[in-house]
């Protein structure tokens, strides 16, 4: 239906001038009612390739005109339009932005539901002929359109990173909620071979995902140090941290750290192997291991110190603290071996006649054997326990200090705080698990979140409400990087089965813009760059997008922008928004809870939508002031 003709044509806006036979703003064709006359409604016109232009109503005016011409044209009307052009729909697609533009006197006609629909397949374009096969989800309600059911094509949502932006209450945790309950309620043929893990920071999603509203679909819930239901207790085995993920946590430098608690953790792992060999063996080899380690810790200091009392004084230290770590495990063997050399370490008038340097001449040791435990290696996923911790930093701390490495201690003060912290503190519990022990990564991650050949659960929610910021980036962090390295060893075909979906919720908390991140590199943003090629995708939820990675939201296809009225998150905003005008930072800032501009690769134009509510919704709502304050 015509109800107008274009009366001047701009790069980035058109002016209608209505016919005077247009008396209202609203028509009804084929029984269905269409509001064209109000801001955010479409419009459309052709131009001379036949090519039809969809437009949005942007401002509505009114004035008088006594101009002859426009009469020729029943142009008489006081009314006028002013659209912004979107895209061009030909015969086969509908692409954004225009080509040819539309002649003046252009004809504008309503858009109607054959014009939307025909819009909205060009998402549509794979072809697939197994009809039990969901290619879509309903996200919401179109607000140009009024009571237009919007669908989100399944393959162009969620095989892209995907970012859900907006300010605190204004409808991000129902989107997501909304989104997946979308999929896993579908019938017939379920979403059984779906793999979402959802990074609950605020523990509100337990109530919108409860297993009594699937069917056939598996849902877990986890807390780190805590057990409630629904949830079960989440740990996170510190054995299956990697050297740089270890020095993030402990904030140890690169240069002068790494290689010290690399010792450290090679110690350690040495320890757990002798004290879990056959137990016949285990003293044997435990107390031929430590005297040869500490003949050559006295040795080396022996060697560098010239005066002997400098010798006798350092060695006597060393002693002792040999004497501290013996205490833990009161080997009488070794207790025997330590007062032999104490004995030697005399001194008469300054000096010692090599006492001590013949006496560890003459110490007998199976040297073949400590070499072959001093060669064990840790591997990245590998157990050990963690009680031999502070041992292995004892013996590494003399060792240095013997090479000539006098401040050590000062060097890595910070870094053993931080091992207290980790071996004492209540926080880290999820982290000193030791009920199950794991082969490998890739064994917690089947066990734990269902990743491997048996995909037990769908959806796996871990509840991170009650850590800390450095232990919600660590955790985040490790379990992300995990999953990334069990993916990118894939190869072939294999590549592309059982994809993981990762729901960051908070994201701006542990993917930070312009910061050190606590694990140096943060795996979000190699996931970001290359998570697609191994089908590991993201899903960023933040109320803050100023403060997050650049990198990570540059990846991002699909977004869903609810209200944000921060000018420098609406700048940011404006950098990433296809085709941008103002009109759109508006809308933007005026939408009410619920209501989301939704643009990218899983729509084919940018569209103001009204997110359908969560059924059941997260535990996310404002609290009601009123009530709890003016109770009975």
């Amino acid at each position: 239906m015509k109800i107008g003709k274009i009366i001047s044509v701009e790069f980035d806006k058109f002016r209608i001038k209505l016919f005077h036979t247009t008396k209202t703003s609203t028509v009804s064709l084929e029984g269905q009612v269409y509001y064209f006359g109000n801001i955010g409604s479409y419009l459309k016109t052709q131009n001379p390739s036949g090519d039809t232009i969809i437009c949005e109503v942007i401002a509505v005016l009114d004035h008088n005109t006594e101009s002859k011409l426009y009469s020729t044209y029943n142009l008489d009307s006081s009314r006028e339009l002013v659209i912004k052009p979107i895209g061009t729909l030909t015969k086969n697609d509908f692409n954004m932005g225009i080509g040819i533009f539309p002649s003046i006197y252009s004809d504008v006609n309503i858009v109607t539901i054959n014009d939307i629909k025909a819009i909205l397949s060009s998402t549509q374009s794979e072809k697939d002929d197994t009809p039990e096969i969901h290619k879509e989800i309903e996200i919401g309600l179109s607000k140009n359109m009024i009571n237009y059911k919007i669908n989100l094509n399944i393959n162009k949502f969620f095989n892209i990173h995907t970012a859900i932006l907006g300010n605190s209450g204004s409808g991000k945790s129902n989107t997501i909620a909304h989104i997946l309950q979308e999929v896993f309620r579908k019938k017939e043929n379920f979403a059984q071979g779906a793999k979402t893990i959802l990074f609950d920071v605020n523990g509100e999603y337990a109530r919108a995902f409860d297993d009594s509203i699937f069917e056939n679909i598996t849902t877990k819930f986890y807390k780190p140090n805590t057990v409630v239901t629904p949830y079960v207790k989440f740990h996170l085995p510190y054995y299956l941290m990697n050297l740089d993920e270890w020095l993030g946590f402990l904030l140890a430098s690169d240069r002068t750290q790494k290689p010290f608690w690399d010792k450290v953790l090679q110690e350690c792992f040495k320890f757990y192997k002798i004290f879990n060999s056959d137990v016949e063996d285990a003293k044997e080899e435990f107390v031929n291991y430590f005297k040869w380690k500490f003949r050559n810790i006295l040795a080396n200091i022996v060697s560098q110190v010239d005066s002997d009392t400098a010798k006798i004084t350092a060695a006597k230290g060393i002693i002792i603290k040999c004497k501290e770590i013996n205490a833990k495990y009161k080997y009488e063997e070794l207790t025997e071996f330590l007062d032999e050399l104490d004995s030697h370490c005399n001194i008469s008038f300054g000096n010692n006649n090599n006492d001590l340097i013949d006496y560890l001449s003459e110490i007998k040791v199976e040297e073949d054997k400590a070499i072959n435990t001093d060669s064990l290696r840790l591997k990245t996923g590998e157990y050990f326990e963690h009680k031999f911790l502070k041992t292995a930093v004892d013996i590494v701390l003399l060792d240095e200090e013997a090479k000539g490495n006098s401040r050590i201690r000062e060097f890595t003060s910070t870094m053993l705080s931080r091992l207290d912290y980790f071996i004492t503190n209540p926080d880290c519990d999820f982290m000193r698990y030791n009920d199950v022990k794991y082969d490998n990564t890739n064994d917690y991650l089947e066990k734990v979140f269902g990743i491997g050949d048996n995909n037990e659960s769908q959806l796996v929610v871990v509840d991170s409400s009650e850590v800390g910021n450095d232990a919600l980036e660590l955790m985040t962090g490790v379990i992300s990087r995990m999953i990334f390295d069990n993916r990118k060893y894939k190869i072939g075909e294999e590549r592309r089965n059982n994809p993981v979906h990762l729901i960051l919720d908070e994201a701006h908390r542990y993917i930070k813009k312009d910061v050190d991140y606590l694990l140096k590199e943060n795996i979000f943003e190699r996931i970001a760059r290359e998570g697609r090629k191994f089908s590991l995708y993201l899903i960023i939820s933040s109320q803050r997008p100023s403060e997050l990675s650049p990198t990570v939201l540059s990846q991002c296809g699909n977004y869903i922008i609810h209200r944000i009225q921060n000018e420098v998150d609406m700048r940011f905003i404006y950098s990433v928004l296809p085709f941008f005008s103002d009109d759109y930072t508006i809308k933007i800032k005026q939408q009410v809870p619920g209501e989301a501009l939704v643009f990218g690769n899983c729509v084919p134009m940018p569209l103001h939508i009204r997110i359908n509510e969560a059924n059941p919704a997260p535990n996310s709502e404002n609290c009601n002031i009123s009530e709890e304050w003016f109770k009975n």
